[in-house]
């Protein structure tokens, strides 16, 4: 899950260490500013380390605003936690027991969020596949060793045909008619988490901020004269493929990787983005990232994309209403929407580039 999906709990995505899947360099323009106008603040949730910048506010009032922001954040990442006791493991409880559950109004908007996503992406996309990211050991703190489960452990799990539309919600009640299902929302809960923390920031007359989820962006505004400028990572995840600006309308863009999260055994590296249809981890693309103003689509879309692969991103991303794409396989090959391609500014020309219709 899903960026589980998928994209993982909300921590699959990496440790503070490992911090973002797009490069921040490009973002250096940020901690140059004279202190009178940007406000900077590290805050650690999800798993990972998330950057917000204020540009334009008061040091006073952008401290109070990012206190804020980060108490919004603890209480996310505690309620939307799939593996530590939270509001979602409780729900989880209850799906196995077969007994409704009554959900606060920001985890009824994300599931409602995430069931659009699984309806666009044609199911590719599945935040309901919680017991698959926890066969392959993407529900831990640490990363998974030791051999990956087998392939009939792997179709046991595909079996129980865990998916979003087996839920339902009337008014803030839950209930599943299927008890295998196990929520995971690690493939878009920090695209949703970045456009409540713009919201937020906005609603309280921000113009100008940036925030960077662990490498999941949301921004509005610019840095001054200059707008927000971001760095997509090489496909191994290292270096600098090319530079997007983003802005002044808000805007989110999210990469999923293979690089940043996986298991590995044998000399055979296995990513933490299961294809909810085989049960087994996505190949074949290395990176997607996606630009689109709601942040939730962007990560989902992306973690739906690297599923996807080569010879259904087009359609997937059609699907979605996601215009702004780059995909990069595991040959170094590039693919790319023609709107895409228009906002990108590689660093070097990709040895081969494939412009979608």
């Amino acid at each position: 899950m899903p960026d589980p999906a998928q994209h993982p709990s909300p921590q699959r995505t990496g440790t503070a260490g490992a911090c973002a899947l797009l490069a921040t360099a490009l973002l250096a323009a940020c901690t140059q500013a004279p202190p009178d106008t940007s406000y900077e603040r590290d805050i650690v949730a999800f798993g990972t380390i998330n950057h917000l910048t204020l540009y334009g506010v008061p040091e006073e009032r952008a401290a109070k605003l990012a206190d804020e922001v980060d108490a919004e954040l603890q209480r996310m990442h505690r309620e939307w936690h799939s593996w530590h006791p939270s509001e979602l493991t409780r729900l989880n409880a209850a799906i196995a027991a077969g007994e409704p559950f009554q959900v606060s109004p920001d985890l009824a908007e994300l599931i409602a969020r995430s069931k659009d996503a699984y309806l666009g992406s044609q199911g590719i996309f599945d935040p309901a596949a919680g017991h698959l990211f926890a066969l392959w050991g993407f529900q831990q703190d640490e990363r998974p060793t030791g051999p990956p489960p087998s392939r009939a452990e792997v179709a046991a799990v595909v079996a129980e045909q865990a998916r979003m539309d087996d839920l339902e919600l009337d008014g803030d009640t839950l209930t599943s008619r299927n008890p295998k299902v196990a929520l995971d929302f690690g493939g878009i809960a920090k695209g949703y988490a970045g456009h409540l923390v713009i919201a937020r920031l906005r609603a309280q007359g921000v113009d100008n901020a940036i925030f960077n989820a662990g490498g999941g962006l949301q921004v509005v505004g610019s840095h001054g004269e200059r707008p927000w400028r971001i760095g997509i990572r090489g496909p191994d995840g290292s270096g600098v493929l090319g530079a997007v600006e983003l802005g002044p309308q808000e805007e989110g863009m999210h990469t999923s990787g293979n690089y940043e999260r996986y298991r590995e055994f044998d000399n055979k590296r296995y990513s933490h983005i299961i294809d909810p249809r085989t049960g087994l981890p996505a190949e074949h693309i290395a990176s997607a990232s996606v630009i689109h103003p709601d942040g939730a689509t962007a990560d989902a879309a992306a973690t739906a994309l690297v599923v996807a692969g080569p010879e259904g991103w087009q359609e997937v991303a059609k699907r979605m209403g996601v215009t702004l794409a780059l995909l990069v396989d595991d040959q170094g090959t590039v693919y790319i929407t023609p709107q895409m391609q228009e906002r990108v500014r590689f660093e070097q020309p990709p040895t081969k580039l494939i412009v979608g219709d």
